[in-house]
């Protein structure tokens, strides 16, 4: 059986997941970097697990993986969940799951999708109710998209010109906007296999390669427990075995305000050697767990089954 890694410009986590999965020699399995070309519908697929790494910027990448899912393949993680999913209707889920969560809004595009007109409009309430948004919201705020990562297009705005400046040059993206929490600590935390977590103490404030921190004091247990109890509540409903959530916590209370990072950032530079250990063995052991499980293709074909 074999395990594939499918994965984009990062180098130092799939290369290190293939080895380590190889380096276990369990019976029968075996792992290795995935290559594809042009997809047959009917192709057989010879791997039993493939590890999604970068099928969320690559559309191709995305329709080769529901179809290797359609033929039995395992894939971390679900692609069709992740095609349905945003963090808009997220944070609006770990909300109804008692997750605290900052107030958002769902903006409409500031400039309309393309081959859409004013017509294909007509049910949109122009002008937008923005008293109503801020007196919501509340100042600061951040704007950002719906759906979407790694920080991009995110703005911190200070007051209503802060968003409109922010919201004319969104293009046509669709936005949220939600109020900011004013954190004295801050976690990111690894969720793997929906079962096991790790949190790492997180700057998102620092350059990119300086936000894991090294050396910091010891977590609060209470607050410990909150954030393992909302890490398992949000993956399990999400259906990800491969995520993080990151928290901001402020007056001892941790909001959550990123958790739909289904491909989440690994590189050894970026998050440190114990932390780098930690996720390529969790990792390497859940793959291992899902190839050993029985193929569950059958005759049951309906788009659902495979959510």
């Amino acid at each position: 059986m074999k395990i594939g890694v499918l994965h984009g410009r990062e180098s130092s986590f799939p290369g290190a997941l293939v080895a380590k999965i190889n380096d276990l020699s369990i019976d029968g399995i075996t792992a290795e970097a995935v290559s594809v070309g042009a997809i047959a519908m009917d192709k057989p697929w010879d791997f039993r697990v493939i590890i999604d790494r970068i099928s969320q910027d690559v559309p191709f990448y995305r329709a080769m993986l529901k179809n290797a899912a359609l033929s039995g393949t395992t894939i971390i993680n679900n692609p069709f969940w992740w095609s349905a999913d945003d963090k808009f209707f997220n944070y609006a889920l770990a909300h109804k799951l008692g997750v605290a969560i900052p107030k958002t809004i769902l903006l409409p595009h500031k400039q309309h999708p393309p081959d859409i007109t004013d017509q294909s409009l007509r049910n949109l309430e122009y002008p937008l109710d923005w008293d109503g948004v801020f007196s919501y919201i509340g100042f600061p705020a951040f704007l950002k998209p719906h759906s979407g990562g790694g920080w991009k297009h995110v703005t911190h705005c200070h007051s209503p010109e802060d968003v409109f400046n922010a919201y004319d040059d969104s293009g046509d993206l669709c936005m949220t906007l939600q109020s900011a929490v004013d954190f004295t600590e801050y976690y990111r935390c690894y969720v793997i296999g929906q079962k096991n977590i790790r949190i790492m103490a997180y700057d998102p404030r620092q350059p990119h390669h300086l936000r894991y921190v090294q050396d910091p004091p010891p977590i609060e247990k209470s607050l410990e427990k909150r954030m393992l109890s909302d890490c398992l509540k949000i993956n399990k409903a999400l259906g990800y075995d491969m995520n993080t959530v990151e928290f901001a916590v402020e007056s001892g209370v941790p909001y959550a305000i990123d958790f739909g990072n289904p491909a989440p950032d690994a590189d050894y530079d970026s998050v440190g050697h114990e932390n780098f250990v930690w996720v390529v063995e969790a990792m390497a052991d859940l793959a291992i767990q899902k190839a050993q499980e029985p193929i569950k293709a059958g005759k049951d074909l309906r788009w659902s089954k495979y959510l």
